[in-house]
Parts: C-alpha cells; sequence; structure tokens
C-alpha cells in the first residue's frame, strides 16, 4: 500500500509541474445567460464555475480542447474530484476543460443542459485566449456527463451548432434513451428522480440524446463498460443501433470494467485511455 501510494504521489508531483490550473473561472454572466434560470440558480455552492488545465509550457500553435463533464446520477459530484484527468490530458497536449453544473434537487435535466451548453459556448468564445484551438473542441463525459453532453449538443434548443464540435467521446454515458427507461420505471423521488426527470413523459424524450441524432451530428467514440448497470448498456446499445445510420463505422470500445472504474482508470497517467482519445482527436484534425 505504502508503495502505491508514494507511486500516486509521485505522479502527481510530475504531473503538476508539467501543468497549469486556472480555477474557478465563471462561465454564465448576464449577457451569455441564454434563459434566466441560469442566473437565478443560488445554492450553498453558488453559480457554477469550470477550471482549465494547460500545459505550463508555452505554445504558438494552439492546442486542441476536450472539455470533460462528470457524472454523479445528476445529483452528485463535483468539477474538483477531477483535477487528475485535467492534468494528465493537459500533459498530452490537450487543453481541458471541467465545468461544474448545478446538481437536483436544485435544478432539473434542462437546467443542467443548459448550464453545459453555456459551459460549451465559453469555451468556444475564450478558450485561445489559454491556448487552446477554438476550432478543435471535442466533449466527453462519464455517465450523467455524458448524458448532459450529447443532450446540450444533439437538442437544438440548446443552441449548439453540431458542426463547431470535433467529436465527442462518451465513457459508460446514461440516460441516452431515458424516455424509454423512464416509461418502464417511472420516476420517484428516489434519488431526486422527479426533480431531474419531471414526471411528464413529454419532457422524457425531450431528455434523450438519441431522438436528436441526424446526419449532422459531430463524430462519436463510444466506451462502454462489461460490467456496467444494465439499464446503461441497454440505452448505449439502442443509441449505437440509431447513430450507425449516420455513423456507420462507429463502434462500441468495451473494456472489461464496471461503471465507476470506467472514470476512476483515467487516475493513472499511463492509461491507454490518454493514447486512445488522442489518436482520435489527431485523425479527426488529419
Amino acid at each position: 500500500m505504502n508503495r502505491i501510494l508514494l507511486i500516486l504521489l509521485s505522479t502527481f508531483l510530475i504531473t503538476s509541474c508539467a501543468t497549469i490550473k486556472h480555477k474557478d473561472i465563471a462561465y454564465i454572466t448576464s449577457e451569455t445567460a441564454t434563459n434566466a434560470t441560469l442566473l437565478n440558480i443560488e445554492t450553498d455552492k453558488g453559480i457554477p464555475k469550470l477550471n482549465i488545465f494547460t500545459r505550463k509550457s508555452i505554445s504558438e500553435v494552439k492546442r486542441p480542447v476536450l472539455l470533460f463533464v462528470y457524472g454523479g446520477n445528476w445529483n452528485s459530484g463535483s468539477k474538483d474530484m477531477y483535477g487528475f484527468l485535467g492534468r494528465n490530458f493537459a500533459k498530452h497536449d490537450v487543453v481541458a476543460v471541467l465545468p461544474n453544473y448545478t446538481l437536483s434537487p436544485d435544478a432539473s435535466y434542462d437546467t443542467m443542459a443548459q448550464q453545459v451548453a453555456a459551459a460549451i459556448k465559453w469555451t468556444q468564445q475564450n478558450i485561445e485566449a489559454y491556448g487552446g484551438d477554438a476550432s478543435q473542441i471535442y466533449l466527453t463525459g462519464h455517465s450523467a456527463g455524458g448524458h448532459l453532453i450529447s443532450l446540450a449538443t444533439l437538442n437544438p434548443k440548446y443552441g449548439i451548432d453540431p458542426a463547431t464540435i470535433s467529436g465527442i467521446i462518451l465513457n459508460d454515458a446514461a440516460a441516452l434513451d431515458m424516455k424509454n427507461y423512464l416509461e418502464k420505471v417511472p420516476p420517484t423521488e428516489v434519488n431526486n428522480y422527479i426533480t431531474t426527470w419531471t414526471k411528464d413523459p413529454k419532457n422524457w424524450k425531450d431528455a434523450s440524446p438519441i431522438y436528436f441524432l441526424n446526419d449532422k451530428s459531430p463524430p462519436f467514440k463510444i466506451y462502454l463498460g462489461s460490467k456496467t448497470y444494465p439499464s446503461i448498456t441497454v440505452s448505449n446499445k439502442s443509441f449505437l443501433k440509431e447513430l450507425n445510420k449516420y455513423q456507420p463505422d462507429v463502434k462500441f470500445e468495451i473494456l472489461n470494467k464496471k461503471h465507476a472504474p470506467m472514470v476512476t482508470q483515467y487516475i493513472w497517467p499511463w492509461s491507454k485511455r490518454y493514447d486512445e482519445i488522442v489518436a482520435f482527436i489527431n485523425k479527426k484534425n488529419k
């Protein structure tokens, strides 16, 4: 155990020395908010902010950008739990953006998606000041985060032009077809699901990214855990079937992991996921 802790500490120090963290940047203002609801979310955590991780070394060449949205069943989690992911991507010459968003029961899926869309728009408008290339913006998310980045990009009501997103990497994404799930298992107060999804079936479809796929959707890369929750497996299979109508070459990248280890694997800077995602970015930019 001591040896593992020593390795982790050494890795953290080495990685931290090579990167810079720009902390708690507000991405929603009265000028950028598309809906008053975004500014009226006042909780003990305040208005959501984002962190940016970059290489310490300065480059004249703008670097690709990866915006990561964390999961937590829409009612837990924080950007500050995932600094390891931001630092490790920065070390791979990718500018990493990690936004917070307001959680249930203080917000519904719709407000969360609005906030994620606002974070994407802020990144498009401001990331070049941090060495990022605004024409190379990729999105990724684990669990609920995968749902939110997909919904914010695919559902046109959130105002993101899919052509401005270079790619989406899903990591054991949840709720890709929430309509199908909630019709079988209606929401209750458990996990704040009534607040998150409401009792209105029209909202369940509105909350489901699968119904907004089309030939303009950004390129996808999809990781799925072989030991994940059945509901995630079912919705991912439905999503991929629909996606393949427009992107026939996309296949699952199955990993022998449960749901939580699908994101904790990124703690290790030597994880193959970093090289795979960087390769996906480089391939799209050739």
